[in-house]
């Protein structure tokens, strides 16, 4: 497999970290091209045997090409490169499926999605190990990503087209909304009038612990707190809390609430009369009841 020329056409941090990992692996990594001649040059440079070119120059000394722009720039340049009929292009977005690259399917081309499912930030330390893999694509191609998610030491899971915006929204829940939720807990704190940083560094070993308990333990039974043990008394205070403080708040933290009352039921720790009257202090009408 690593006698194949592979290219990419972006050269950002997702590009950087996973033509860095698979140089690193025994793949061949050919040719760069970037908005900013600076980033492709740079990324070039950092591996032995690669070149920084155009676009299309990638294009044309690559047999395997990542398409790792920005999302709304895949489309475009899709359609500007020439492509030849035995290349595969593959693109790197969560969101977006194998129909974004059929210009080069026209003409052709083996094309696929290869979605590493993690959080990328500006530090190009990112530990690929023991994450999952996205992978959708034709035929020979599939199995070329398949091995390439398994020596980079990850997982992967095959998606059909019709799968990729749900999995893409799963992973903003799970990844994106973590990050509002600890907001929403640090603006909280400023109303007992702690600074955003000092309620930061206090709820982080909270949220860390969390993690780890889903990590060791599993949902349902890492789940803790009021709903967890049926206090109805709490929640109500809660509830209170919220109107008086933020009652922009309420209608979210009455829905998470809600959605947790199943799990809370799962984990055993409450049974179904204490799981209506949970339901029934979260729902305003106090209507509802768990079936």
């Amino acid at each position: 497999m690593s006698m194949i020329k592979i290219g990419f056409i972006g050269a950002g941090i997702v590009a950087t970290t996973l033509a860095t990992a698979l140089h690193s692996k025994g793949y061949s990594i050919v040719a760069v091209s970037s908005r900013s001649r600076r980033s492709s040059d740079r990324l070039a440079k950092s591996m032995k045997g690669c070149r920084s070119y155009s676009s299309q120059g990638v294009a044309d000394n690559s047999g395997l090409v990542f398409i790792t722009t920005p999302d709304d720039a895949i489309a475009r340049v899709v359609t500007e490169v020439r492509w030849r009929p035995e290349q595969s292009i593959i693109h790197c977005s969560g969101a977006d499926s194998t129909a974004i690259l059929s210009p080069a399917r026209k003409v052709g081309a083996c094309v696929g999605v290869f979605h590493p499912l993690q959080t990328f930030t500006s530090s190009r330390q990112e530990r690929l190990t023991g994450i999952t893999y996205a992978i959708e694509a034709d035929k020979p191609l599939l199995v070329i990503l398949k091995e390439m998610a398994t020596t980079l030491g990850g997982r992967w899971i095959e998606l059909k087209q019709k799968d990729k915006v749900l999995y893409h929204t799963a992973a903003v829940f799970a990844c994106n909304y973590l990050v509002t939720l600890l907001k929403v807990a640090t603006d909280l704190w400023q109303h007992l009038g702690i600074p955003p940083k000092q309620a930061n560094l206090a709820l982080l070993p909270l949220l860390k612990g969390t993690i780890n308990n889903i990590e060791n333990t599993g949902i349902p039974r890492c789940l803790t707190g009021p709903i967890s043990r049926g206090d109805n008394g709490t929640i109500k205070k809660h509830l209170e809390a919220l109107q008086e403080a933020a009652p922009e708040l309420v209608t979210i933290y009455r829905e998470l609430g809600l959605k947790t009352i199943p799990i809370a039921l799962a984990k055993g720790k409450i049974d179904k009369e204490q799981a209506n009257k949970l339901q029934f202090v979260l729902n305003q009408t106090g209507e509802g009841s768990v079936r």
